[in-house]
């Protein structure tokens, strides 16, 4: 059976919505609004007569067809996308074209992203970079994304991971007047009549902070008012004196150079796993994404 560029575009909508089981991110994947989308699934579905996408005001969810059709389609189109990806094998480096979809955490998007991008799009002006920051421990592949970056111990244990970075330093850090007034910790347990700005994980649990010394590991539940998920915020809270932050060192460091900040606790300073990308095993690695990763091993922003 022939199908002709709008069935074959039609089968691309349904495919975006699939994996995002969202209106509004499909069509940004696509290019198109969530409207234009839901058109076309519409006048795809009375052609084919058959319903595949169920849809309400909160949710969207796939029919029985829906969900069958899925299954025969992801591997195909899969490998189109591969097909079309080696074509870049044979073009120059600069002349590299294509999309990378990545989910990364905050600390990846800054840390290890942001030093980068700038240098990447000089070499490789035709890939496109989307990236989706959030520190939820999202599926990739439901996500729709080509891979992720996490830290190393918190990657899914049925991935394919490649370091990114050394491991990274955890500090606690406040500001100096605070610690003026509330006095300066000489160990962990003396956390305990500070206030701490506690964090809240990707799951919803709260990070007990962690501290070594000579063999010595301590992971404390802190107390404290305020519980946040977001480092500048941390950052921001902890120069006005709201207390005590805990974050990488590399992300205190310009705060910490101005005096706006002070480490404490120093000789309890725990190195944390560095970052990962990872990505499912059966999948190519999409030549734009090699080229990143082989770019953030060059640059080493965070050493490796």
């Amino acid at each position: 059976m022939r199908i002709n560029r709008t069935e074959l575009a039609d089968l691309g909508t349904f495919l975006a919505i699939a994996r995002h089981r969202n209106f509004r991110r499909a069509g940004l994947e696509l290019g198109v609004s969530a409207s234009a989308l839901s058109h076309a699934l519409k006048s795809m579905e009375a052609r084919l007569g058959v319903r595949l996408v169920n849809r309400t005001s909160r949710s969207v969810t796939l029919t029985a067809a829906g969900e069958d059709l899925l299954a025969s389609l992801d591997a195909p189109f899969a490998a189109i996308g591969c097909a079309l990806d080696l074509l870049n094998q044979h073009r120059e480096p600069a002349k590299a074209t294509g999309r990378i979809r990545l989910n990364v955490l905050e600390h990846a998007s800054t840390l290890l992203l942001a030093p980068v991008l700038p240098l990447f799009h000089v070499r490789h002006p035709r890939v496109e970079i989307d990236v989706r920051v959030s520190n939820d421990l999202l599926d990739v592949v439901d996500a729709g994304a080509d891979a992720g970056i996490r830290y190393g111990g918190t990657v899914p244990q049925d991935m394919v991971a490649q370091r990114l970075s050394a491991d990274l330093r955890w500090v606690v850090v406040g500001r100096p007047s605070y610690l003026e007034r509330h006095g300066t910790p000489d160990h962990p347990r003396d956390l305990a009549a500070h206030r701490c700005l506690r964090i809240r994980l990707g799951d919803d649990s709260l990070y007990r902070w962690e501290f070594e010394r000579e063999g010595e590991t301590i992971a404390l539940d802190v107390p404290g008012a305020v519980t946040l998920d977001n480092t500048q915020f941390a950052l921001t809270l902890a120069a006005a004196g709201g207390g005590l932050a805990y974050l990488p060192e590399p992300c205190v460091g310009p705060s910490v150079a101005r005096g706006e900040l002070r480490i404490v606790l120093a000789d309890w300073v725990v190195a944390g796993a560095g970052f990962h990308l990872y990505y499912p095993g059966r999948r190519q690695l999409p030549t734009g994404l090699r080229l990143l990763v082989d770019l953030i091993r060059e640059v080493r922003p965070l050493g490796l």
